[in-house]
């Protein structure tokens, strides 16, 4: 595999050594949360942490941030926690450090949460994390016009595309009957340049990769068909404005963004994974902050991600069936209609994955 091989396969006794970026707001409790779970799995893992408040990252400036680089480049995993954007946001600031091209966000329903949305949603949002209008906060143009430059470049389009059809063949295999699809998207019949270079170069690595279905669909005709039916539609590949708009749109479909996990991944120059980031997709919620009522589901869903990335499949997928079970049962925090705390809720899940590792 191209994307997805790790750099961590064979001994699976050596220790696990992850970056941790702590946050703001909730973001402590959510350590506590992982660092409990963490301490409960049959795997070492050394916590290296970096203080991104946003007191210490103002204090301290780039200091700060090339702190974060050094670590992440040199253990290759990290988790990041919800940080305040201030003046600059730390998620641009940091994959631009490390190079960050793609962002996959599974948006996955989950028995027991409440949804005014009824058809089962299985997605998995790939992402280009670099480019479109974002990179770009534009300029006035006198006093009534302003402009913004939109790049699209060859180099992460074609990353994201590798990735992209590497996991569709991942989940195939071991989901389904190794059908798994991908869907690029975008306005490439509008934004022929910009959107038709990305459609170019997924058509490009689609023929390298013809056991795996493609599809191209423009983007406003995707909102809709996901909405009307979405198990049309698995892997779905887009540029950076349209995976923000998609994955948002997607968490609203499976009834919480406080479900929503992501991986960010960098490439070395053979097109392996170099640096790998693990994050929840919610803010810092400061209104819920130091109560003990935060939901700490993304942030675990989060780690069974980077449990995958480091070949420890067997707990990433135990984590999961632990997590999905108790919420299932009704055993959740207060946002998906329980009654437990964040402690209460992290026991439950530790209390569950005996049962699921001897099963996985």
């Amino acid at each position: 595999m191209q994307s997805g091989t790790s750099r961590f396969m064979g001994d699976t006794l050596s220790t696990i050594e992850i970056t941790e970026l702590q946050g703001d707001g909730i973001g402590p409790e959510l350590a506590d949360s992982l660092h409990a779970l963490a301490e409960s799995l049959p795997a070492d893992f050394k916590f290296s942490p970096v203080d991104w408040s946003l007191e210490n990252r103002e204090a301290k400036g780039d200091e700060v941030i090339d702190e974060a680089e050094e670590s992440m480049r040199r253990t290759k995993l990290a988790v990041k926690y919800p940080t305040i954007t201030n003046k600059r946001s730390p998620n641009a600031l940091i994959r631009r450090r490390c190079e960050f091209s793609v962002i996959y966000r599974p948006a996955i329903s989950i028995k027991g949460i409440h949804t005014n949305f009824k058809e089962n949603v299985n997605l998995h949002i790939v992402r280009i994390a670099t480019g479109g209008t974002y990179d770009d906060p534009g300029q006035l143009v006198g006093n009534d016009a302003a402009v913004s430059l939109r790049m699209v470049e060859r180099k992460p389009c074609l990353q994201a595309a590798r990735f992209a059809f590497d996991l569709a063949r991942r989940k195939g295999a071991t989901y389904g009957d190794g059908n798994y699809s991908v869907t690029s998207s975008s306005k490439h019949t509008i934004q022929r340049v910009t959107d038709g270079l990305f459609e170019s170069v997924v058509a490009e690595v689609a023929q390298n990769n013809k056991d795996v279905d493609h599809h191209v669909e423009l983007f406003d005709a995707l909102l809709a068909k996901i909405i009307l039916d979405p198990s049309e539609y698995e892997v779905v590949l887009v540029l950076n404005e349209y995976g923000d708009f998609l994955s948002d749109m997607a968490s609203g479909l499976v009834g919480s963004l406080g479900t929503g996990a992501s991986g960010n991944y960098s490439f070395d120059s053979d097109n392996q994974v170099d640096i790998a980031m693990f994050d929840p997709a919610g803010g810092t919620a400061p209104d819920i902050a130091g109560k003990n009522i935060a939901n700490p589901a993304a942030v675990m869903l989060a780690f069974g991600m980077l449990l995958n990335h480091v070949d420890r499949y067997d707990l990433g997928h135990a984590l999961r069936l632990s997590l999905l079970s108790a919420i299932e049962n009704g055993e959740s925090t207060r946002d998906l209609g329980g009654k437990l705390n964040t402690d209460e809720f992290t026991q439950v899940v530790i209390d569950r994955i005996p049962e699921y590792i001897k099963t996985s």
